[in-house]
């Protein structure tokens, strides 16, 4: 073990390694509120609110400012956070990629929260074996961070209801197309989708809300002053991060 570092300590030693208190969890992921209607959904973080500089040298604040990107990309819609990039494993033990929509951050909690089809390929994937890393990168800021942890699914006849009753009728209308995702058809445009709102209520049955619990956190800084990297891994009441060569 290496030495332990505070928040407010500035003499980060290599190795050094830091063990964040935990605060109280909260109970669920909160919902994102509607984007695409103007406010904050349609912008950046204003660039006042980024302190990429202030927690280069150190370990708290590079954790704490990765879950803030992650927690802004929410609303933030034209953020890259806003579509990180999940990575599954299928039964044949390949990996697959998918890019998908972020709909929840709980930060205190360690999770995130991402809707999907409830026959979808990922979905069955993740029945099989929850395991799941979650990727995010900014060109802009130069930042990558990366999530690793359990996913939980949750469909609308229980606790992924809320989420259902959040999300807004033109998202709803995805989860009635017929047949399900993945598919064969003859040709392209050979599938249906709802015609009116009846059958985009009827998607339903379909949808599904994928909960991600992490238990290692991975930062990535990429500067011209010099790149930092480093690693946090959930104790059970803190996050304990150490310093990585880049």
């Amino acid at each position: 073990m290496g030495r332990l570092v505070h928040h407010h300590d500035p003499r980060l030693v290599r190795p050094a390694r830091l063990r964040l208190r935990a605060r109280a969890r909260a109970p669920a992921v909160p919902h994102a509120a509607p984007a695409g209607r103007g406010g904050a959904g349609d912008a950046r973080p204003p660039a006042e609110a980024v302190t990429i500089s202030a927690c280069r040298d150190d370990l708290a604040a590079s954790c704490a400012e990765a879950w803030r990107l992650i927690a802004a990309g929410v609303e933030a819609v034209r953020a890259p956070f806003h579509t990180p990039t999940i990575a599954t494993v299928d039964a044949e033990g390949r990996p697959r990629l998918r890019t998908v929509v972020l709909r929840g951050c709980a930060p205190q909690a360690r999770r995130i929260r991402f809707h999907t089809d409830i026959r979808s390929a990922k979905s069955g994937e993740l029945a099989r074996d929850p395991r799941i890393a979650v990727h995010f990168y900014d060109p802009g800021l130069k930042v990558q961070v990366q999530l690793a942890g359990t996913a939980e699914i949750a469909g609308a006849d229980g606790a992924g209801q809320e989420a259902w009753d959040s999300a807004r009728l033109g998202s709803r209308a995805c989860y009635a197309v017929e047949p399900g995702p993945g598919s064969p058809i003859a040709a392209g445009g050979a599938y249906g989708m709802p015609k009116d709102a009846a059958g985009i209520l009827a998607g339903v049955v379909h949808f599904a809300a994928i909960t991600v619990t992490a238990d290692r956190l991975e930062w990535l800084l990429l500067d011209d002053a010099g790149h930092r990297r480093a690693v946090f891994d959930w104790t059970g009441t803190g996050w304990d991060g150490r310093w990585l060569v880049p």
